[in-house]
């Protein structure tokens, strides 16, 4: 279980009690004026992520993964939030209080901070994204200043589109330090899980997608792939089933016919068959 860093638990000694901070039902889910996803590849690459995030390590009451959704960080500053294109949580319920769909997630209540956060590279964001420019004075802080430095999320990823690559980033001393990839896949020991790129049709458009494996390399399939491919495993049984009954016709009718032409040969030698 991945649970709040020493850091987080002494960000301030006067932080408020847990009994007097907002829940999810009283922090907004959206602001008012703030645009949508920049295009179509944004929620469909998250959604795919979404689909495949099944940790073998934990069970799945006991694991969430959100797209698009505001990440409450700051019990100091309750309006204060960042919204990843996709996160993953090991160790928190998959619903809200063991009952509820979120509306947001609210690290405060939760008490689990995101095993791993994605972030999908657009020319508007890449620098913030990437670390790479620093807050406004008396602004919020940027992406990676929260998942670095506040959050502390062990696992930061960063995927550009345009040059078909990622980069994974692990906290490492209290601070993100670029892992080297093999083949474009990372394997997360602490899941039973692997994260890499493959080039296959989802949503009807072939690309390379960004997506998480298992511990023998396969991809993980959607519902969608999965009910296909259980489809086609019925339909080749079925198959495989009617070709053994043709086959075993045929040799019925083989040892019906071996049967005749030994009577008839008896016959022909005047023996008794029934003798």
């Amino acid at each position: 279980m991945v649970n709040l860093s020493p850091r987080q638990k002494n960000l301030s000694t006067t932080r408020p009690k847990r009994k007097d901070l907002p829940t999810m039902y009283d922090l907004p889910s959206e602001k008012v004026g703030e645009p949508g996803l920049p295009d179509q590849f944004h929620p469909l690459q998250a959604e795919l992520l979404r689909l495949t995030f099944r940790p073998s390590t934990y069970p799945s009451e006991r694991v969430f993964s959100a797209m698009d959704m505001n990440l409450y960080y700051d019990e100091n500053n309750t309006r204060r939030y960042k919204r990843p294109d996709w996160f993953g949580v090991v160790g928190a319920s998959e619903f809200y209080e063991e009952r509820d769909l979120r509306l947001s997630y609210v690290v405060w209540q939760e008490g689990v901070i995101p095993f791993i956060v994605v972030e999908l590279l657009s020319p508007s964001t890449r620098s913030q994204d990437l670390g790479q420019v620093d807050a406004e004075p008396d602004k919020n802080p940027t992406k990676w200043v929260v998942y670095e430095e506040i959050l502390q999320i062990p696992y930061y990823v960063v995927y550009s589109r345009e040059q078909d690559d990622f980069q994974v980033f692990h906290l490492e001393n209290n601070r993100y330090r670029e892992l080297r990839l093999e083949n474009n896949r990372l394997w997360f020991e602490a899941l039973g899980l692997g994260m890499g790129l493959w080039q296959g049709s989802y949503e009807n458009h072939t690309r390379l997608w960004l997506r998480f494996y298992d511990t023998e390399g396969n991809w993980i399939p959607t519902p969608e792939e999965y009910e296909r491919r259980e489809k086609e495993l019925a339909q080749q049984q079925a198959e495989l089933a009617q070709q053994q009954a043709e086959l075993a016709q045929q040799q019925a009718e083989l040892a019906q016919q071996e049967i005749e032409n030994l009577k008839r040969l008896l016959r022909e030698n005047n023996i008794d068959f029934n003798a």
